[in-house]
């Protein structure tokens, strides 16, 4: 007679019903989280240009990447555009947060800074009017970002930072050096805030390349290590004679070796040397 195998315990039985039932949440978690993911990047990818302005002697590009475990995403953003006096305005920045939030953040930060640019053309005024603007909405979250103003006639640039980042500039000489002008509080952190602007005259040929934290910043690379890596490659393109889309590229190459766990823009500006006042470009459309 073969022996009857004992009768499961019902405190086993309600094990495994919990176990089935974790597995499904879990399993319901991660879908939400995909799905999350998935609608940040393509908010992010959205929201950001499909192309940048540019004019005979001034080259313009831009990367963006996501974050490496694809987790991180919806906080950085670049844009460039012609302003209303005919000049060309560019910005880069990053939101606090990375998720669907920062990303529709993102997209109001970068659409206030174009509608703020069409009464104002001093980056420092720029940025001063969308801050308060981003204070009155209310919203917890604040963004950092450059600003910076490219002028056709006088062949100059103007900049003003909101506790964001330095970039670089890169010159024909082989002059290169971090950009690191005095700047204010990130955008939306404290009403009537300042934003001092520098200006350059763009006597000799060169570039420069703006850039978010996620490119210099990883687990094991401190910022000032990973902008020390960024200064090397760009002086090592800008020795070659690298276009605006090349440098950018090469830049952003080097946000791999990071192990960047935040998402990651580039935006270049490659500019001939200037030869005086140049007649101004048509207006915009």
């Amino acid at each position: 007679m073969t022996p009857r195998r004992p009768a499961r315990s019902a405190s086993a039985d309600d094990l495994l019903t919990t176990l089935g039932l974790l597995t499904a949440k879990a399993r319901q978690g991660a879908d939400h989280q995909r799905a999350r993911v998935d609608l940040a990047e393509a908010l992010q990818r959205e929201m950001l240009p499909e192309t940048l302005p540019c004019m005979p002697g001034l080259q313009t590009a831009a990367c963006y990447t996501p974050a490496r475990d694809g987790l991180d995403i919806g906080g950085d953003w670049y844009d460039g555009f012609v302003m209303a006096d005919g000049s060309l305005g560019f910005s880069i920045g990053d939101v606090q947060g990375h998720d669907v939030e920062a990303a529709a953040f993102m997209g109001q930060v970068r659409i206030g800074l174009r509608a703020v640019a069409l009464a104002a053309t001093d980056p420092g005024e720029v940025l001063a009017r969308a801050n308060d603007l981003l204070v009155s909405v209310g919203r917890d979250l604040f963004a950092t970002c450059t600003f910076l103003r490219f002028d056709p006639v006088e062949w100059a640039v103007e900049s003003a930072r909101a506790g964001h980042v330095p970039g670089v500039r890169a010159t024909a000489d082989g002059h290169c050096e971090l950009v690191q002008d005095p700047g204010g509080l990130p955008l939306g952190v404290e009403p009537g805030e300042a934003y001092p602007v520098a200006r350059r005259r763009l006597t000799e040929a060169g570039s420069f390349v703006l850039l978010t934290d996620g490119v210099i910043e990883g687990p094991s690379v401190p910022i000032e290590s990973g902008l020390a890596r960024v200064v090397r490659v760009v002086r090592s393109a800008a020795a070659a004679s690298a276009t605006a889309g090349q440098l950018a590229a090469e830049v952003m190459n080097a946000a791999e070796s990071t192990s960047h766990t935040d998402d990651a823009a580039v935006l270049v500006l490659s500019h001939e040397a200037g030869a005086g006042e140049r007649a101004p470009p048509p207006p915009p459309v």
